[in-house]
């Protein structure tokens, strides 16, 4: 099957991995602004995740057996640098495919709620450009953004409620009108047009608030209405136990988006 959100997760790798490329030695040893985890640790996170969605997608059954139990698949060697930049990448390549060649209909299953095929792509693009920030943050170093960031903000928009029942808090309502500007000039609507509950700007910038990269304080968003502003003051796209969003300053800069 070949789709849309799987070409865009597979040019979301391709730009990372252009980027990683230009890393030296001693930057994969370098705190992050994401809970000061290294370069080295971002990545390996990015490559366990793509290992395991390519163990659910090829192997259901499997992917749920070793749920249950993990010593069922060992855990690969541990690698540092360009070593597992480069065995992240072959995985990663290998997810593609294996989404390309699963059956559109299927259900992968996942540590949430099971996933469609196309969910499952928009997914670990999310991951792999959320995780590709926080060294891009690190480094300083702007970032091209495309329309390609479209799924995340979907993503985002979608997990409005989960972000209320994450938390045990109870869904605000009205859910609001969401508007946004992509890096090519567009303009991306979600949900009821409303002048009361809304939020309104950039899609870059709600991109990097509903994954946790900005204070929504660091940006221009705006946000109108009660429910609005409950929800990106807590927003929360991916999937865990809640997180708390960084504080004003440990993640924003004087970047361009």
């Amino acid at each position: 099957m070949s789709s849309q959100q799987i070409d865009d997760l597979r040019a979301e790798g391709d730009a990372l991995y252009e980027f990683l490329e230009t890393l030296e030695d001693h930057h994969w040893e370098m705190p992050t602004p994401f809970k000061d985890r290294t370069v080295n640790w971002v990545v390996q996170h990015l490559h366990d995740a793509d290992r395991w969605a390519v163990h659910s997608v090829t192997d259901p059954d499997g992917f749920r057996a070793w749920m249950q139990d993990r010593s069922l698949v060992k855990d690969p060697e541990s690698l540092q640098g360009k070593r597992l930049l480069q065995r992240w990448r072959d995985y990663f390549q290998s997810l593609c495919t294996a989404l390309e060649a699963a059956d559109p209909d299927m259900r992968a299953p996942w540590f949430g709620p099971d996933m469609g095929i196309r969910m499952m792509a928009t997914a670990r693009q999310m991951e792999t450009w959320s995780h590709g920030q926080d060294i891009y943050d690190l480094l300083r170093v702007t970032r091209t953004n495309t329309d390609r960031v479209q799924n995340i903000c979907h993503i985002g928009v979608r997990t409005f409620g989960w972000t209320f029942v994450n938390r045990q808090l109870e869904i605000p309502s009205p859910i609001p009108y969401v508007r946004l500007e992509s890096p090519s000039g567009a303009i991306w609507e979600w949900n009821e047009p409303s002048e009361t509950d809304a939020v309104i700007g950039k899609a870059v910038e709600f991109a990097h608030v509903v994954t946790q990269g900005r204070n929504i304080a660091e940006t221009n968003l705006d946000a109108q209405g009660s429910s609005a502003n409950a929800w990106m003051n807590i927003a929360q796209c991916f999937a865990g136990p809640p997180e708390t969003p960084p504080s004003v300053g440990k993640r924003g800069w004087d970047e361009v988006s």
